[in-house]
């Protein structure tokens, strides 16, 4: 992911303001946190802990969870129109998100007695009994990116407050509006409700608070999503402190394709797969690994679909690919794609720029020595691999710092089950793409984290497993 996704807490002040990636134009700058609305922000969350784990019930906790997906719903024009402005995102991708995002608060809803039930131990032997109690921690800080300003927020939180923890959430600072929508919408799902204030405590924070946060006794883990730089500073602090820390970092995912016998439908889910949310997503295929008898056609029809894309004023209904979220962003792409050519990559179609929008890029010829090999291009770039078959597919899949998610596609289910057994990645998607759901585990390995969350076990991530066993 891009180093600005989520603050380093490690120096500097951050400016939280709305800058239109699409005209330049600044549309509003808001005020960062000050010490002393910190520690109010901290006080809250600490206290509204007690009543929150202690008195207040699963059903109660998943009551106020579910409340905060209908806010989500009743609410989805205005959350939707802050993060087209703040990042670019076509207005269509914009409401999927906020809808995606009140179905991961609906999924923990549902389950809020499920996720914190006893869990029975068998005894070896003597009598009694044993479980395993789940309780939550406390206080956490959330530190949160910009590419996908709602659903990254929903999938921390929805489990976390319902097993009884609450937030303190730093969102980027380019997103200052929909962390500010988020946040309304949990004040006002605890005012209907009767549920404390400091639940969910949006913060506007500076890296050095951060930092000062994560070490604060009252707090007790930090959950960031950002880039390797980001996560390594946040996981230094973390653990000096001792704190428990989840991090969902960068990936370069591959995308393996071994044999169809529908090219065409193949082509049209490796498009999809790369330039969803303009191809700034952590998750996205970005490499393209295909055997040698149908590497020519596959790059033809990739490119010609890539070309297709209409690119443009993210708030058009007919708009396929917005800027990219800011122009920076945009200039960091095209100096890496522009490196890459010259360290010896062809570019098929695309590698050009205007301000913030950057042309869908086919590049092939990217050999190991090119710096493109092993990095992360977070936007809309596919670098297209030709292999000899299924070893050499799956050694170039894995040749990668990264280790998040990949994508497998031949006609051969043994095949498909070898391969993803092979390959090195916290996710593995066979025949398909954007499948995510909210009871499907999200992470990775290597340099691409160390945790999960979505699905039950982002409800594990945050709790103290507690054993209890009683004599007979």
């Amino acid at each position: 992911m891009s180093e600005q996704q989520a603050g380093r807490p490690t120096g500097g002040q951050a400016e939280y303001r709305i800058t239109n990636p699409a005209t330049g134009e600044v549309v509003a700058t808001y005020p960062s946190t000050t010490d002393a609305e910190l520690e109010q922000a901290l006080a809250a969350a600490t206290s509204a802990h007690r009543d929150w784990s202690r008195t207040t019930s699963p059903a109660g906790r998943g009551a106020l969870v579910r409340r905060v997906a209908e806010l989500h719903r009743e609410r989805r024009e205005e959350l939707a129109g802050a993060i087209v402005t703040e990042m670019g995102k076509p207005r269509a991708a914009a409401l999927g998100e906020v809808d995606f995002a009140a179905d991961i608060y609906e999924y923990y809803a549902d389950r809020a007695e499920d996720l914190t039930r006893d869990q029975p131990v068998d005894l070896l032997g003597g009598e009694g009994t044993a479980v395993v109690r789940r309780a939550s921690l406390g206080p956490l800080l959330g530190i949160m990116p910009w590419n996908f300003p709602y659903y990254q927020v929903a999938r921390f939180a929805g489990p976390n407050v319902v097993v009884g923890n609450t937030i303190l959430l730093k969102h980027a600072p380019q997103c200052p509006r929909s962390a500010e929508l988020i946040h309304q919408a949990f004040a006002d799902a605890a005012r209907e409700l009767g549920a404390p204030e400091g639940v969910y405590v949006d913060v506007r924070i500076s890296n050095d608070q951060a930092a000062a946060v994560i070490g604060d006794p009252r707090v007790h883990g930090v959950s960031l999503t950002g880039s390797e730089r980001a996560g390594a500073a946040v996981a230094e602090v973390a653990g000096r402190h001792l704190k428990k820390v989840a991090l969902e970092l960068g990936g370069s995912d591959p995308f393996v394709l071994l044999s169809t016998d529908d090219l065409d439908a193949v082509v049209e889910a490796a498009a999809a797969a790369r330039l969803d949310n303009t191809g700034q997503s952590c998750n996205a295929a970005k490499r393209f690994i295909v055997v040698d008898d149908l590497y020519d056609a596959f790059v033809e029809k990739l490119a010609a679909a890539f070309g297709a894309q209409t690119s443009g004023d993210p708030t058009a209904e007919s708009t396929d690919l917005g800027p990219l979220s800011s122009l920076a962003a945009a200039e960091r792409l095209a100096e890496q794609v522009d490196r890459a050519v010259a360290q010896g990559a062809t570019v098929v179609t695309g590698a050009t720029r205007d301000g913030a929008f950057y042309a869908p890029t086919v590049l092939t010829g990217v050999s190991p020595d090119n710096d493109a090999y092993h990095e992360e291009l977070f936007g809309p770039v596919a670098v297209v691999h030709r292999v000899s078959g299924e070893d050499a597919a799956v050694d170039l899949a894995n040749d990668t710092p990264y280790g998040l998610g990949s994508y497998v596609w031949t006609t051969d289910a043994e095949q498909a089950q070898r391969v993803a057994d092979r390959i090195e990645a916290g996710m593995v998607f066979v025949n398909c793409v954007l499948a995510d759901s909210p009871e499907l585990p999200f992470g990775g390995i290597k340099r691409s984290g160390t945790s999960r969350e979505l699905g039950t076990l982002a409800a594990e991530e945050f709790v103290n497993k507690k054993l209890i066993r009683t004599a007979g």
